[in-house]
């Protein structure tokens, strides 16, 4: 299920942002993008997001800036007196003049002033805010992803109640289908033998439409259909993630509208069965995007 959720946070010492996103994975995986000195908060984050998230692709971006001090910024004394020391001596040798604010240029050598943010980091601190962070995008995701699994639900018990009021039509119109074949198969037989001294008896008769009965029998394939339709419903209600056990579901529904199409020899079933296939299909869709 795609979602967004971010939290941000700043004070006298760093800002800190963290942005969760989520898109569609049949697995539960996640991607952290985060500064190398907080790789090793990476398995506490998985825990927190595990707890929220079940299945689908989390990408985490974490951004940690620390605001600058003036204890940040150490100049390296030994060295500047060194490059000093140099620059003025090759300055007299080329008899050029030396001010003394070129001294400024020295500062921008790597060595001379030192980064001290990163030497002073605390993983330990600065991971009780990035957690409190992290928390509260996931729970504007969660918010997002309800308002999208809402409207997925709707799309969901919209489609399995047209394979349920298609299966009422089918329910309905099955017992006709040995009627009419009796009728086709009794006016067939009359227009073989009106010509003819040839008799049939009643029981070869009987014996054909129960044999066609049997075959075009669709009465378990109604039932497990309307168990599938329950649990389907069942499954809904439930506040656990239930995306795998629905597409399972879905399958077996599929499984049972498709045999009903093959056995039942009936045009107005076939065209309920039409119906009920685009139904699954639908829910087939939707389900790609259900935690």
């Amino acid at each position: 299920m795609t979602g967004f959720g971010d939290a941000r946070h700043q004070d006298e010492r760093l800002a800190v942002s963290v942005e969760v996103r989520t898109v569609n994975n049949r697995y539960f995986k996640i991607v952290t993008k985060c500064s190398d000195v907080y790789a090793a908060l990476e398995g506490e984050i998985e825990k927190i997001v595990r707890e929220k998230i079940s299945r689908g692709t989390v990408n985490v971006s974490i951004r940690v800036d620390r605001l600058a001090a003036d204890e940040d910024f150490v100049i390296n004394q030994a060295a500047l007196k060194s490059y000093w020391s140099q620059l003025h001596a090759a300055a007299k040798q080329m008899q050029a003049p030396l001010a003394l604010a070129d001294i400024s240029v020295l500062l921008t050598i790597p060595g001379v002033v030192s980064d001290e943010r990163r030497r002073s980091v605390d993983v330990q601190a600065d991971w009780t805010i990035i957690r409190k962070m992290l928390e509260q995008a996931l729970e504007k995701l969660g918010v997002f992803r309800a308002e999208e699994g809402r409207s997925m639900e709707r799309d969901l018990v919209t489609n399995v109640g047209i394979i349920a009021d298609r299966l009422e039509q089918v329910i309905a119109l099955a017992p006709q289908v040995v009627s009419e074949f009796r009728a086709k198969l009794l006016d067939r037989v009359r227009q073989l033998i009106a010509d003819s001294n040839v008799t049939v008896a009643d029981t070869d008769l009987i014996r054909e439409v129960s044999i066609f009965a049997d075959k075009a029998d669709i009465n378990e394939e109604i039932t497990r259909l309307k168990c599938h339709i329950d649990q389907f419903h069942a499954f809904l209600k439930d506040k656990e993630s239930t995306g795998r056990k629905l597409e399972f579901l879905t399958q077996e529904m599929f499984r049972e509208v498709n045999t009903i199409g093959s056995k039942a020899n009936n045009v107005p079933i076939a065209h309920c069965v039409v119906d009920m296939k685009a139904a699954v299909e639908k829910i087939r869709e939707v389900l790609q995007n259900v935690e």
